[in-house]
């Protein structure tokens, strides 16, 4: 399926949003509409890794928006190195926003999407690390059908700011639409007993998940970097892809 990739300014309460939008091109059906994902990177935000994650969602017929996650704090545009400079500003992004900005974020970008010609009436979301936080976070709004989550960090801790009761695991009774969670087992930056207790909170909620743990580590879903691992990454699209295919 052919693609085209447009950019879009969002207006949020935060200021403005970059959002770079990916869906699918159809000559011989220009009025054709699809599911949207709100696709959530990690911190590094649009990256080549991750336009390209994006674009293998779109060309299987979903129109994916991927948000600059800290628009409040960088010029728009602003996309960081997978280095160690990268790596310490975007952590300091995170530590520096509050999850309740992404939820102003979110809400302002299914206000955008319920106003294009090519939306469907379904919404699901997406997203990679910190990005797959974000995803879990997007699932509180009531728009959400599923989401998947790839390796979501800062889910089984306190590390990004909140309000009293504001924590994304304190909020489960908000969630409507299925789930789908994917961790590394190897991932040093989720351990074990983390992963248990997400997964326990969730079970006690009575939320509807699937869960799937690999061995692989940390970003392996991420093209190009050592930890990649294409096999497992091409199998978690496909899961992914399935989660999509029968929730939107």
């Amino acid at each position: 399926m052919n693609l085209q990739s447009d950019i879009a300014d969002i207006n949020t309460p935060t200021g403005v949003m970059r959002t770079y939008i990916h869906r699918p091109l159809n000559k011989a059906k220009p009025n054709q509409t699809y599911p949207t994902v709100l696709f959530y990177s990690e911190i590094f935000q649009q990256t080549g890794p991750i336009e390209s994650a994006a674009k293998i969602m779109a060309s299987h017929g979903y129109v994916v928006l991927v948000p600059e996650v800290f628009h409040e704090l960088n010029p728009i545009g602003t996309v960081l190195a997978y280095d160690d400079a990268g790596r310490d500003k975007g952590n300091a992004d995170k530590a520096a926003k509050d999850v309740q900005g992404y939820d102003t974020d979110n809400e302002a970008m299914i206000a955008f999407v319920k106003q294009q010609a090519w939306y469907d009436g379904n919404i699901g979301a997406m997203g990679f690390c910190i990005g797959g936080h974000l995803a879990f976070r997007a699932a509180l709004q009531p728009e959400i059908k599923s989401t998947a989550c790839f390796y979501a960090t800062d889910l089984h801790a306190l590390t990004i700011p909140n309000k009293p009761g504001q924590h994304s695991m304190e909020r489960l009774a908000d969630i409507k639409g299925e789930l789908l969670l994917i961790w590394g087992k190897q991932d040093t930056h989720i351990p074990t007993a983390g992963r248990r207790q997400v997964y326990d909170k969730m079970t006690e909620a009575n939320l509807l998940f699937t869960w799937h743990e690999f061995n692989a580590q940390h970003a392996f879903m991420r093209d190009g970097d050592e930890r990649y691992d294409a096999q497992t990454a091409l199998l978690c699209y496909q899961l992914a892809l399935n989660l999509f295919s029968r929730t939107l």
